[in-house]
């Protein structure tokens, strides 16, 4: 029986060397995948997947209008399963697509991104896995300033951090930085 997967961790928390990884012992057994990501993150070009050490894969981008559930439905082979980076950025629609493809293809899904952005808001992609997954998994980093957990990102200008702006902003480590809750509220500490 196919499953769900949300796995979620802040900036810097490894999801994308572990989705590569997924994706790698996937290929190397010959069992066909399908890696997916979020057509926003255009950071290395638009339908990767790469990590900050210097692995990537091509994906198929999906944007707002994207009907996955078709997409899959019509491939002539089916993937033994369904990889989706930046899955923070999909929208409801996608995300129930995504359910409806466990469900009635019994094809597993791992889906893995943030939980929530710089102001501490759900993202929609985020809110509708949290929803729907049969499983959540956190993938864990340490704050930029303490050995604890980082469950916040903090977004960055000028080095000093900001809490107002638009949602997305695409960005590495000259943007965002992982933190815990101290600092996040605190980030002067």
């Amino acid at each position: 029986m196919a499953q769900f997967y949300f796995r979620y961790g802040t900036m810097n928390s490894g999801k994308s060397i572990d989705i590569l990884k997924v994706t790698h012992n996937y290929e190397e057994e010959g069992k066909p995948v399908l890696l997916m990501t979020s057509n926003l993150d255009t950071r290395i070009g638009k339908g990767k997947v790469a990590s900050r050490i210097g692995i990537s894969h091509d994906a198929v981008a999906i944007d707002e209008g994207f009907k996955v559930f078709d997409y899959v439905a019509a491939l002539s082979e089916k993937p033994r399963c369904i990889l989706i980076d930046e899955s923070q950025f999909l929208s409801k629609e996608n995300i129930y697509d995504f359910a409806k493809i466990v469900d009635n293809l019994n094809i597993p899904v791992i889906a893995y991104g943030l939980k929530n952005d710089f102001r501490n808001e759900l993202f929609e992609g985020s809110k509708y896995l949290l929803l729907l997954a049969d499983k959540i998994e956190e993938i864990k980093t340490i704050c930029w300033y303490c050995e604890k957990k980082a469950t916040m990102v903090l977004r960055l200008l000028d080095g000093k951090p900001i809490f107002e702006g638009e949602q997305v902003q695409i960005g590495g480590n000259e943007s965002y930085i992982p933190v815990c809750r101290k600092h996040y509220m605190n980030p002067e500490l």
